[in-house]
């Protein structure tokens, strides 16, 4: 695959990246390469447009300021919607995945538009915030083994109809609102509020988009064992909390 080319752009990593979330675009990064693939990382800032010509790209989360901020330039460049509309793959993570709803509430207590890409509306909620270690069952349609990862918002995320859970959650909050998803997703679009990075501690998530990216079925194995051992680490310790 030495000759096949991905084009992976990490948006507005100077207000979106929180709790080690950088490191999800390095295990795309990563992952890809050990594949053979050549790849091209562009970081793009929040005082920069975001091309539209890229493969897959990856949003973190934020603070509730840099959200708004962040929401707003989205908003005004449109590159990241126009991506989207050419197929191109994107993830997301907690105040990114909020943002790439229908509205989320900011840090001035009002509504925020989001970009409309996943059917979702984000509220604050009144209860404790949710923060832990949770474990899920993605959806199977995706094929994926169980989702592990790191919470820590107080938002609660409502799915539209449109919108399909990325995850139902055994262990943890997810979306917080009571029903058991965690995350959404569309054909291109996901979203979590998983951090950990989440693709460092599921790395078939990472090989997903790049097979979604490349328009295949599968690619060539890699030697996992680093992943699995953190993997696994992770899962006895959470299952393992009082």
């Amino acid at each position: 695959m030495s000759d096949t080319s991905l084009r992976v752009v990490w948006v507005y990593p100077d207000l979106l990246s929180t709790y080690g979330d950088q490191g999800n675009v390095l295990v795309v990064e990563r992952r890809a390469q050990q594949r053979g693939l050549n790849v091209q990382r562009v970081d793009v800032r929040s005082d920069q447009p975001v091309p539209t010509s890229g493969d897959i790209y990856l949003i973190g989360g934020g603070e509730d300021r840099p959200q708004r901020l962040a929401a707003e330039r989205l908003r005004r460049d449109g590159g990241l919607s126009r991506a989207a509309s050419n197929g191109a793959i994107i993830f997301s993570v907690c105040a990114g995945y909020q943002i790439l709803g229908q509205e989320f509430i900011n840090d001035l207590g009002q509504r925020e538009p989001g970009l409309g890409l996943l059917d979702v509306v984000s509220t604050r909620g009144e209860a404790e915030r949710c923060v832990g270690d949770v474990l899920a069952d993605i959806d199977e349609n995706l094929r994926l083994p169980q989702l592990t990862g790191f919470e820590n918002h107080q938002g609660i995320t409502h799915l539209g109809p449109t919108a399909r859970p990325f995850a139902r959650v055994r262990l943890g909050k997810g979306n917080g609102t009571g029903d058991g998803t965690e995350g959404a997703w569309n054909d291109t679009v996901f979203g979590t509020y998983m951090h950990g990075p989440v693709l460092a501690r599921n790395p078939q998530i990472a090989d997903l988009l790049v097979k979604l990216a490349l328009d295949v079925n599968a690619l060539p194995p890699v030697d996992d064992r680093w992943y699995e051992e953190l993997r696994a680490e992770r899962i006895a310790a959470a299952t393992a909390a009082p």
